[in-house]
């Protein structure tokens, strides 16, 4: 069944309407979804209501499009599905805090829309409630309508830290020295780097090469995690060129490697989506320094463009499939049953985690057997654990934040994308 279009897809223009606000925090809901979505085929099932579901619910000024999603739906990415934009008002696929949303059925599918209005209840028309809709005039900024996601947990991240490929490390200039006789920089220092000869651009990053980034498979080196030291401005060009430190996040030190800021603004507002079919990455990171990954933990995949994964896909973290000790066939350690055994017993012998494979006649005498230990380890399956989304790509890496977590997660654990 493919997934109906519900709702008008806002116009784009490369020029804002004059009063307009900014934008780029903000969800547009059905249009921005549907544009962005990569869906390679029919959905194979619709989307399906969480059990006790509510009839309507108020939007909360904390309240994410994700959080609100999982109110409803069984997979809150399928969102785009039963969303209906209201298109009694100039900003159809926008909400805010103090929208009421509304459940309702259409052809045996849900659907879900803004209720901006006051309503009265008249009846029930074939066992559904009929109610009559009065209109109210609210005035709200662009600004407040609700983000997709947490954005304060990934703000550090969209900008820093940086995976450079092994070459880009290398060529890169580096800090060299201090005017002063200082052994590190803070903010409002200056700092030596090695060969600056253009005046543009004049805005740059320190950072501070970290450990490779290795596939667990092929141990192919697919980066080198590079902390975020301090961003600095271009006070004179040359061999060494000069800098001022403007902002910190650790002291800058010789070897610091020096790359020109990006100029870009980040992506703040993302689309959820599944994963393209097929992949099956695994977590090889916590950004965060942490052993067991939670929800709204930062990790990094070892999947990115090349893989065609970007910013919104969303995948499903599993563990399992690891060799577990059998502590019942290993056997051992019973004091209780020890008493027991007599030299008549195979156990007494040969233990309890053996078995008889087959008797040899050899011409020995008495006649000797062979034994094998029982298989004393079994695979454990897997199970889902949590659902992560990708929010910044690189070549053969991405960084994720951890939207639901049942149980903690750790590095190396399987992701793959969810069935749709």
């Amino acid at each position: 069944m493919h997934p109906q279009s519900v709702g008008r897809a806002p116009a784009t223009s490369p020029h804002p309407r004059p009063g307009t606000a900014r934008r780029s925090v903000l969800i547009r809901w059905t249009g921005a979804f549907l544009a962005a979505c990569l869906v390679a085929g029919p959905a194979a099932r619709a989307a399906e209501l969480r059990p006790g579901a509510p009839e309507s619910y108020t939007v909360r000024p904390a309240d994410t499009l994700w959080s609100i999603s999982g109110r409803f739906l069984r997979d809150p990415w399928r969102w785009r599905e039963v969303w209906r934009a209201n298109t009694d008002v100039s900003d159809p696929d926008l909400i805010y805090p103090g929208d009421v949303l509304r459940l309702t059925m259409v052809d045996g599918q849900p659907r879900i829309g803004v209720d901006r209005g006051g309503e009265t209840v008249v009846g029930y028309r074939g066992g559904m409630r009929v109610v009559r809709l009065g209109p109210k005039v609210r005035s709200s900024l662009l600004k407040g309508a609700i983000p997709t996601i947490p954005i304060a947990y990934i703000a550090p991240f969209l900008t820093q830290p940086y995976v450079a490929q092994s070459d880009q490390i290398k060529r890169a200039s580096y800090v060299v020295g201090f005017p002063d006789e200082h052994l590190v920089a803070g903010v409002g220092d200056s700092v030596y780097v090695r060969r600056i000869d253009t005046v543009k651009p004049d805005r740059f990053q320190i950072l501070r090469p970290g450990e490779a980034l290795r596939d667990p498979k092929t141990n192919e080196t697919l980066g080198y995690l590079a902390t975020f030291v301090a961003s600095a401005a271009l006070e004179r060009t040359g061999d060494p060129a000069k800098m001022k430190v403007l902002r910190m996040e650790r002291e800058v030190g010789v070897g610091d490697r020096v790359i020109p800021a990006s100029q870009d603004e980040p992506l703040r507002n993302f689309f959820p989506r599944p994963a393209p079919r097929g992949l099956r990455p695994e977590i090889l990171a916590v950004l965060n320094g942490v052993t067991q990954v939670g929800q709204f933990d930062v990790v990094i995949i070892n999947a990115g463009t090349r893989e065609r994964v970007e910013s919104g896909h969303v995948f499903e973290v599993f563990q399992g499939g690891t060799k577990e000790t059998d502590l019942v066939r290993q056997g051992g350690g019973d004091w209780d049953s020890w008493k027991e055994e007599t030299p008549l017993s195979t156990s007494f012998w040969y233990g309890d985690n053996q078995e008889i494979r087959r008797w040899r006649h050899d011409g020995a005498v008495p006649p000797t057997v062979d034994v094998r230990p029982n298989r004393s380890t079994y695979i454990r399956p897997f199970e889902r654990s949590g659902l992560l989304m990708v929010f910044r790509v690189f070549e053969r890496v991405s960084f994720a934040i951890v939207l639901e977590a049942k149980r903690a997660m750790h590095v190396h654990d399987r992701i793959a994308p969810p069935p749709i």
